[in-house]
């Protein structure tokens, strides 16, 4: 496994727009962003929740989408795009089934947003994200096209993320359309995909694994420290949890552009999805992960002052300084063990 990873890593080049000739669409984004609705506000829609196929790149190319309940045609609603990691499906992202069905849909998030969100699960071509020419940046831009012409979208508010492979296809937007997405958050990945670009600021939130075996936690740190760069922010070192500690442990950069802030999530444990503390393995229900993304996403990036809440059993740092520690016990159940590990 961890051999084909290196070939993906050597062979296939993610170059968006230089190479595809593919116009991004965007958006005007300020530090606090007001909406801006897309084309298919007041539109009745024609997409429904399920498995859509459009033509990209001279390929048929699949999603599926889910449409928030009592969808209200003049509300423009946040987009979040989760992309699998590679042997698994836009089926596994969207059901959750690999960790726990239902509560881990869209790595979790999809219980959080209270309807409040399209979600979208892209498929990607042999089960992964090689981007090869750019193609699949382009099947991400056709697919925004189609859902945002349909649905009522606030296009300053779309969001990707994803694990293992699914991360590194996040973090090759969050290069080459920094100016499309608000933000990302980039699960135990590595540059895989490509980094077109990659010079422009996106709030930024990654995450890692100490003991990551498949994708090692020094390329997550080089990956995060290239938007600590673009975003201005202070460098540093953050403090990460101790090995065999099973915690974890968030560190908020501080100096950020506005708008544009940093966050590190460290955790002790390998390549997996779904930590939790003080168990090995992953949990859809007692993981700490989706609650940090998601108040990320829709606070901390909104308002680069935020500070983060303290998850059960974290340190959260802004700086190189401790808010608080977070307090647990001991998980009363057995962890769910992830089959989607690289």
């Amino acid at each position: 496994m961890t051999a084909m990873l290196i070939v993906l890593s050597t062979g296939g080049t993610a170059l968006g727009r230089d190479l595809s000739g593919n116009t991004p669409p965007t958006a005007p984004r300020t530090a606090a962003a007001t909406a801006a609705p897309s084309s298919g506000c007041g539109k009745t829609p024609t997409l429904t929740s399920g498995t859509h196929t459009i033509r990209s790149g001279g390929k048929n190319r699949t999603f599926i989408l889910r449409i928030p309940g009592g969808y209200d045609r003049s509300r423009p609603y946040q987009l979040v795009l989760g992309f699998h990691w590679w042997g698994g499906t836009s089926t596994d992202v969207a059901t959750g089934r690999t960790v726990e069905t239902g509560t881990w849909a869209y790595y979790g998030l999809q219980r959080l947003a209270n309807d409040s969100a399209v979600f979208v699960a892209p498929q990607g071509l042999d089960n992964g994200w090689a981007n090869a020419g750019g193609e699949d940046v382009t099947f991400v831009d056709d697919m925004l096209r189609r859902i945002e012409s349909d649905l009522c979208v606030d296009t300053t508010q779309r969001f990707a993320l994803g694990f293992s492979y699914g991360a590194a296809m996040s973090y090759a937007l969050a290069c080459s359309r920094a100016t499309v997405f608000r933000a990302v958050a980039i699960q135990s990945g590595g540059q895989l995909s490509g980094c077109s670009g990659g010079t422009q600021p996106i709030a930024y939130f990654g995450v890692h694994g100490l003991r990551d075996s498949v994708l090692g936690i020094s390329g997550g740190r080089a990956m995060r420290d290239r938007f600590v760069r673009n975003n201005g922010c202070t460098p540093q070192n953050p403090p990460e949890p101790a090995q065999g500690s099973l915690t974890h442990r968030i560190t908020a950069y501080s100096g950020c552009s506005a708008g544009h802030p940093v966050a590190w999530a460290a955790f002790d444990e390998g390549h997996i999805a779904a930590p939790q503390d003080g168990a090995p393995g992953d949990s859809g229900s007692r993981t700490w992960l989706p609650g940090e993304i998601w108040t990320f996403f829709t606070v901390t990036a909104r308002n680069a002052s935020h500070q983060a809440t303290v998850a059960t059993g974290a340190q959260t740092d802004t700086g190189s300084r401790a808010v608080r520690p977070g307090t647990t016990a001991p998980p009363g159940s057995s962890p769910l063990d992830g089959t989607h590990r690289d």
